[in-house]
């Protein structure tokens, strides 16, 4: 298989790859998914060609990203996701609770969003500062 792209577009392709192979894989200790980690070694292998071999680098006979790649920024962008859904899962659990529901419905839409508006505010405003726990 042959796909044409420029070269700015084969670097974006890189960032997708390492960020969709570190969702699959970096929670998952020694029982990674290999097919993944061989995809990313694929992609990251035509880096040689194009110019680009400071993004990559051989481990234990394989090609991976270099470590100038995974330390240039790519994971600012993987913790802005996750801080983003953290407190959009922490919001609607919250909500949800306020509610005295288990699940997100039609019918209690509106309120659920507005609850969870709320509590995206306040995250805006103070992070985590303003929660406690109770532990009885």
């Amino acid at each position: 298989m042959d796909i044409k792209m420029s070269q700015k577009q084969f670097r974006r392709l890189l960032d997708l790859v390492y960020i969709g192979n570190w969702v699959l894989n970096s929670t998952r200790g020694d029982d990674r998914i290999r097919e993944y980690d061989e995809v990313e070694s694929l992609v990251f292998s035509h880096c040689i060609n194009h110019k680009m071999l400071p993004l990559v680098e051989l481990y234990k006979g394989e090609l991976v990203p270099s470590r100038a790649f995974s330390e240039g920024g790519i994971h600012e962008a993987i913790l802005a996701y996750e801080d983003t859904v953290f407190f959009e899962i922490l919001a609607q659990e919250l909500a949800l609770r306020d509610m005295e529901s288990d699940t997100p419905t039609p019918e209690n839409y509106d309120e659920l969003q507005s609850r969870m508006d709320a509590y995206l505010d306040e995250f805006e405003l103070h992070g985590t500062d303003n929660i406690s726990v109770d532990m009885e």
